[in-house]
């Protein structure tokens, strides 16, 4: 089987898996599907849950596209030849508590082919990274630590070099450097290289985004049932509109479905229902919003914990 086949066949399977372990958690709310087409070819799954007992919005999408790059967008790839396949899987979770993080995952495959139709290039792209509105040192350290399990079963470099490069993506440069959260994975163009096969990329990318249940519902479980009151989901909405901006000034998944005429709601679903911005908000000192802001920085998770008391 084709690489792109293997991959399409892949995502679809997991975004089943992803639905159904969410819909358990929720116990409330179910996933509305909505299959769409593009019109310059292929098409996608949207699932998208709302207004649930434990997720405010939850997104989980596939898509399978093809056809020819726009100018602008062929320009910002560097790329020859314009005519491109790409599938992959994207999902969002919006919890309803702020004590539960926002988590982000996606996985993807591009190919692109020259004139005659022949493949000239292609590469894997993917990674997941949290983002939390309070702070609580050990997820952090779970989240990391499965994300370098599974890298590590494939290269003792991909992880360190993987968290790199989600530190320095998932930024609000506007912000003062400031990151949206407390980071993950990320990696793009990664194409086969000295010891690694397409085929071993492959399944890395089948490992990295089937730990992802394992790396979040521990989370999830842990502090949905936490307390919280109208402070926490005020400090909860400023931290999402750190979200929003990220996505619709930074983000190049958002960029590439916008221009490539990818569905726009399925594109957006990325977008929490709630969000604030209030004129040059700053937390109380030594409040544990303050805390959070310590960890939007780039930080050792996994080899190195500070002494320093857990939230709330």
């Amino acid at each position: 089987m084709a690489v792109k086949e293997a991959f399409s066949e892949w995502i679809q399977q997991l975004q089943a898996t992803i639905c159904t372990a969410l819909e358990q958690q929720d116990g409330k709310a179910l996933f509305r599907e909505d299959r769409w087409q593009r019109a310059e070819g292929g098409g996608g799954l949207s699932k998208i849950m709302s207004h649930g007992k434990v997720f405010e919005k939850a997104g989980v999408n596939t898509s399978q596209v093809h056809g020819i790059l726009p100018d602008s967008l062929a320009r910002t790839l560097e790329a020859k030849d314009s005519r491109f396949f790409a599938c992959g899987i994207s999902l969002v979770l919006h919890p309803l508590s702020p004590m539960v993080p926002t988590v982000h995952a996606n996985y993807r495959y591009f190919e692109l082919y020259d004139s005659s139709g022949a493949l000239s290039d292609f590469w894997f792209g993917g990674g997941s990274d949290l983002t939390p509105f309070y702070l609580f040192e050990e997820d952090g350290v779970h989240f990391h630590q499965t994300l370098k399990s599974v890298c590590d079963r494939f290269s003792g470099q991909w992880y360190p070099r993987f968290k790199k490069q989600c530190e320095e993506y998932f930024v609000n440069r506007h912000r003062a450097n400031e990151m949206r959260g407390i980071g993950g994975i990320f990696y793009d163009y990664l194409r086969p290289e000295s010891g690694i096969s397409c085929e071993t990329l492959l399944e890395f990318s089948r490992s990295a985004g089937g730990t992802f249940l394992e790396s979040y519902l521990p989370i999830l479980e842990k502090r949905k049932r936490l307390p919280y009151g109208d402070q926490q989901r005020f400090w909860q909405e400023i931290r999402r509109g750190r979200y929003v901006e990220f996505n619709l000034i930074h983000d190049r998944g958002t960029l590439f479905g916008l221009k490539t005429g990818g569905r726009t709601e399925s594109i957006l679903m990325s977008l929490p229902p709630r969000a604030r911005w209030e004129y040059d908000d700053a937390p109380d000192p030594g409040s544990e919003e303050a805390r959070l802001l310590q960890y939007l920085k780039p930080r050792d998770w996994v080899f190195h914990s500070q002494a320093i008391p857990k939230s709330i």
